[in-house]
C-alpha cells in the first residue's frame, strides 16, 4: 500500500464556499429560534424605517423644489451660481495662488529678455551699419542704382 503524505503545495484544487451559505449555517448553529425571530422582528422594523424615511426624503425634495420654483431658481441659476462659487474658491485657493505668482514672475522675466534681446540686436544692426564693411557694400549698391538709373 502507497501512503501519500500531504504538504503545503497540495494537488488537489480548493473549492470556493459560498459565503451566504456559511453566513446562513453559522446562524442556524448558533442561535436559537427565540433570537431567529427576534433578528428577524428587528430586521423587519429595519426596512419599515427605512421606507419612511425614503418617503419622507421624497416628500422635503419635492417641497424644496417647489419653494426654489416659488423663488424662480431655476437649475440653470443654480448651476450659474455654482460655477461662480467654485470659481472663486479656486481663486482664493493657496495653489491658484502660488500658480499665478509664479506666472506672473516668469512673465515678467520674459519680457524682460525680450527686451534685452531686443536692445541687442538694435545695437548690433547699429554697429553693422556703420562697419567699414556696410560702408563699402552701401557705396557699392548706391553706384549700381546710380549707373542704371542713367541708363
Amino acid at each position: 500500500m502507497e501512503t501519500r503524505q500531504q504538504g503545503l503545495l497540495d494537488p488537489e484544487p480548493v473549492t470556493e464556499v459560498d459565503e451566504e451559505m456559511v453566513s446562513d449555517v453559522d446562524l442556524n448553529n448558533t442561535l436559537t429560534d427565540e433570537e431567529r425571530e427576534e433578528i428577524l422582528s428587528e430586521l423587519t422594523k429595519l426596512e419599515e424605517d427605512i421606507s419612511t424615511l425614503r418617503q419622507v426624503l421624497a416628500s422635503k425634495e419635492k417641497h424644496h423644489s417647489e419653494l426654489k420654483a416659488k423663488l424662480g431658481i431655476t437649475p440653470l441659476i443654480e448651476l450659474k451660481q455654482n460655477f461662480n462659487r467654485s470659481w472663486y474658491d479656486m481663486q482664493t485657493s493657496t495653489a491658484y495662488k502660488k500658480t499665478s505668482e509664479t506666472l506672473s514672475t516668469a512673465g515678467q522675466k520674459t519680457s524682460a529678455a525680450f527686451t534685452t534681446l531686443g536692445t541687442a540686436i538694435s545695437r548690433k544692426f547699429g554697429d553693422m551699419r556703420n562697419s567699414p564693411s556696410f560702408k563699402s557694400f552701401e557705396e557699392k549698391v548706391e553706384c549700381t542704382v546710380s549707373n542704371k538709373k542713367l541708363n
